[in-house]
């Protein structure tokens, strides 16, 4: 029964090593496709109605990855999604790129995204804390983040910007430890969605951190 019971968990520890790897070097590769995707429509100057409809596209993207994330085609489809998802950043790459200080504040935004990521991804990989008690938390913070960016549309409201990106920065600082520790723990076992879930909150954390640090510098 015991020698039944530790086969069942070497196995489950194999699984989860498995999925961890491959998630990191799926993410590896979607990430660098992205940021070339983001250099090609910078370079191309596209503007923000481009950018817009890209994003769109990315989103709808989202929900055919989530349909074919187990099959074969999913793979094509996740390249698809960060691709687009990242060249719809051309417009606003170009617009910071063309302040004095525009190039610094994206290698900030970038290191720091990158800081951030890696520090909390160790800490949980080091602990093997279980962050899965934030689910509901998290969700609830972006549902109201999302009510406060239609709100602002309207009301344009200068201070609400910077409200919103630091909870966004905190919100997905937060995604990152949930993430990391449902694959860690068996909570999620397909690589393609758990590389989707981290790809989102790194795109969205040096998004806003972006944001911020122009805020700041001014």
């Amino acid at each position: 029964m015991n020698q039944l019971f530790s086969t069942q968990i070497r196995s489950s520890e194999i699984t989860i090593n498995k999925v961890l790897k491959n998630t990191y070097m799926l993410l590896g590769m979607t990430l660098a496709f992205s940021a070339f995707t983001a250099t090609v429509a910078t370079i191309m100057q596209i503007g923000p109605i481009t950018s817009l409809v890209l994003m769109i596209i990315g989103f709808v993207l989202l929900f055919v990855v989530s349909k074919t994330a187990d099959t074969s085609k999913g793979l094509f489809w996740v390249f698809m999604f960060t691709g687009v998802l990242g060249a719809s950043l051309g417009n606003m790459l170009n617009h910071y790129l063309a302040m004095q200080n525009g190039a610094s504040l994206i290698m900030q935004a970038l290191g720091s995204t990158a800081l951030i990521f890696f520090a909390l991804s160790a800490y949980v990989l080091t602990t093997k804390k279980d962050f899965s008690f934030m689910g509901g938390f998290l969700m609830a913070g972006m549902i109201a983040v999302i009510i406060a960016i239609i709100a602002n549309i309207f009301l344009q409201i200068p201070i609400m910007q910077v409200v919103i990106s630091s909870i966004v920065v905190l919100l997905m600082s937060g995604f990152i430890l949930f993430d990391t520790s449902r694959i860690i723990n068996g909570g999620e076992t397909n690589y393609i969605r758990a590389t989707v879930s981290l790809y989102l909150n790194i795109f969205n954390l040096f998004v806003n951190l972006l944001v911020l640090l122009n805020i700041i510098d001014d």
